[in-house]
C-alpha cells in the first residue's frame, strides 16, 4: 500500500463528493429524520466504492464498447430528479406545524432504500465522479490504483456517514416546521438545477 497515493485518492474522493447534491441531500433528509440512516449511508458508500473499483479497472473498455451509455443515463436521471423535485416542493407547501424532526411521516425502508438506490445508479453525474473522473486519475499511478482507489473509497465512507450521522446536531435547528419547508424547497431546487444541467449537457 502506497499512503502517498492512498491520501491523494482520500482527498480527490472527498473533493468530488462534497458539494450538495441530490445523493447528499437525500441523506442530510434522512439524518435529520433519523430514519434508516445506517443502511441509506451504507448503501450509497457501497455503491461508490463499486463504481470507482469499476472506473479503475474498467474505463477504456467500458467507453469503447458502451457509447449509448451516457444519452440513456442523461435522460432518465433527470426525469427521476424532475419527479423527485416536485415531490420535495409538494411535500414543503403542505407541511404544517406538526412537521417535525420527529413526528414527520416515515417511509418504509423498502421505499427509502429504493429512492436511495436510484438517486445514486440514475444520476450520471455519480458516474462522471467515480467511473471517469477517478478512474482517468488514476491512470496517473500505473501499477498503484488499488492504493488510489482504496483511498477513494474510504473518503466516501467517511463522508456519508459523517453526512448522516452528522445531520443529528442540526436537529434542535429542524423542530420548526418553517425549516423542514425550507430543506425540502432546496432539495426541489438542487434536483432541478441537476436534471437541468444533464439535459443542458447533451
Amino acid at each position: 500500500m502506497n499512503f502517498s497515493i492512498y491520501g491523494t485518492g482520500l482527498m480527490m474522493g472527498l473533493s468530488l463528493i462534497v458539494a450538495i447534491g441530490a445523493q447528499n441531500a437525500f441523506i442530510l433528509r434522512q439524518g435529520l429524520r433519523n430514519e434508516h440512516v445506517f443502511a441509506v449511508c451504507l448503501a450509497c458508500a457501497v455503491s461508490d466504492a463499486a463504481l470507482i473499483v469499476l472506473g479503475v479497472t474498467s474505463l477504456q473498455q467500458i467507453a469503447r464498447f458502451m457509447p449509448w451509455l451516457d444519452p440513456v443515463m442523461s435522460y432518465g436521471g433527470a426525469a427521476f430528479l424532475v419527479w423527485y423535485g416536485a415531490r420535495s416542493l409538494y411535500s414543503a407547501l403542505r407541511s404544517s406545524a406538526a412537521l417535525t424532526a420527529g413526528e414527520a411521516k416515515s417511509s418504509s425502508f423498502r421505499q427509502t432504500l429504493a429512492t436511495c438506490l436510484a438517486l445514486t445508479w440514475l444520476n450520471p453525474h455519480v458516474y462522471l465522479d467515480t467511473v471517469v473522473l477517478l478512474g482517468t486519475i488514476s491512470t496517473r499511478y500505473p501499477g498503484e490504483q488499488t492504493s488510489f482507489a482504496a483511498g477513494a473509497v474510504t473518503g466516501s465512507f467517511l463522508f456519508f456517514f459523517s453526512l448522516g450521522y452528522g445531520a443529528k446536531r442540526l436537529r434542535p435547528i429542524f423542530s420548526k416546521p418553517s425549516s423542514w419547508r425550507m430543506l425540502e424547497t432546496l432539495v426541489a431546487f438542487t434536483m432541478w438545477i441537476i436534471a437541468f444541467k444533464l439535459l443542458g449537457g447533451m
